[in-house]
């Protein structure tokens, strides 16, 4: 590969929805060194929705916001919003919809395909918004050049390296999550199903550390905005989070407290030692790692309320397994969904239910453990929340 990272070269992103765009620069630091690699910068340089029956709907809007926001319909919404008969917020919600289902895949742009199976995870480099990690069902892991090098309208992306399967540190079991290193790529770690964490150093392919669990690992998080810890969440078949440390290269704690396997984890983007965990136990958990008891609330979707939760629902999220779970960007809100095809939006600060449900039917993985991580899907949950505010 050319030196320097500018040079030019010969994750649907984990999350594109997780790119939060540009860090304070008191939050930009070095890599650590993780088993005596000083990590350095790389040396290189969504689809429409399905049909009727099972597309999503906004609980407040009914069909309006899907179906009549044009012509007439809209000058509606505009007349009934001047004459303040209209909630402020439902134009914005129904036409940030419209905006959503109208998307399709790009004709211009492909990648190259790599993987012999299923697609599992991507994540798109925060720092330059260039180089994307996959990871798939077979094990594989790829890093694609998102730069149209050709400048030409249209073009594929290609694949830069892989992690194969002739590869001797390739996982033995599917990919279940990749992530970079959030303030530079000279660094990326990857889970899988066969019970490992590794932490792989970008430029040389090869894992600068392993850490291995008792089970098999479902999600795993950095933080991307700390700056006082490198702790890494990892959630696990066992019901206990483990937190592992970059720099000391060992699991420095674990979190207690739900009581099936923990399903997905994600650091929040505005404070660095708050952490949230989604189970199949149904619930949603908020943690905060300096303290001793740890767990800050558990989300409850009835917001407490007794006289709307039956006995088994009482302190639930969702009436269902929690798998997949992601803060917006200014990290406020927190956004959950299930296999009770909801998706819940949560205000992070006080832990309330803000009641703004979307009914779909996600695509979820046949286990029925991982969120399908795609960019449609991403940019429609983000779109929903965002607008929903």
């Amino acid at each position: 590969m050319p030196a320097g990272r500018g040079d030019p070269a010969a994750k649907v992103a984990t999350t594109a929805a997780a790119a939060a765009g540009p860090r304070p620069a008191d939050h930009a630091q070095p890599a650590p060194t993780v088993a005596g690699m000083a990590a350095t910068p790389l040396a290189v340089g969504g689809g429409r929705p399905a049909p009727s029956q099972s597309r999503p709907r906004l609980a407040q809007d009914g069909e309006e916001g899907w179906e009549r926001l044009g012509g007439v319909a809209m000058l509606g919404f505009i007349s009934a919003r001047q004459a303040g008969l209209d909630d402020p917020g439902r134009l914005r919600r129904a036409e940030a919809t419209r905006r959503v289902l109208s998307l399709e895949l790009n004709k211009d742009r492909d990648v190259e395909r790599m993987h012999r199976s299923g697609v599992n995870t991507l994540d798109i480099e925060p720092v330059e918004g260039r180089y994307m990690l996959s990871g798939g069902s077979d094990g594989v892991i790829v890093l694609y050049d998102l730069e149209n090098l050709s400048r030409k309208p249209s073009y594929t992306c290609k694949a830069l390296c892989s992690v194969g399967r002739s590869h001797p540190d390739v996982h033995r079991f599917s990919v279940e999550t990749v992530q970079w290193y959030p303030h530079d790529t000279g660094m990326f770690t990857s889970s899988s199903f066969d019970k490992t964490l590794k932490i792989w150093d970008t430029n040389t392919l090869q894992p600068a550390d392993v850490f291995h669990f008792e089970g098999t690992v479902y999600s795993h998080h950095m933080s991307p905005v700390a700056t006082k810890h490198c702790l890494i969440a990892v959630g696990t078949k066992s019901p206990k989070v483990q937190l592992c440390d970059l720099k000391s290269g060992s699991c420095s704690h674990i979190l207690q407290g739900h009581r099936q396997e923990v399903l997905a984890v994600s650091w929040s983007p505005r404070h660095e030692y708050v952490l949230a965990t989604a189970s199949a136990d149904n619930r949603v958990k908020l943690w905060d790692v300096r303290r001793a008891s740890g767990c800050l609330r558990t989300l409850d979707q009835h917001n407490e309320e007794k006289s709307k939760a039956s006995s088994e629902a009482a302190g639930t999220a969702h009436n269902g397994r929690v798998n997949g779970l992601c803060y917006t960007n200014d990290g406020l809100h927190l956004l959950t969904i299930g296999t009770d095809d909801r998706m819940r939006l949560w205000n992070s600060s006080t832990g309330e239910n803000t009641n703004f449900i979307v009914v779909a039917k996600i695509a979820i993985s046949l286990r029925g453990y991982q969120l399908f991580e795609s960019q449609f899907l991403m940019t429609f949950l983000k779109s929903l929340c965002l607008n929903s505010i």
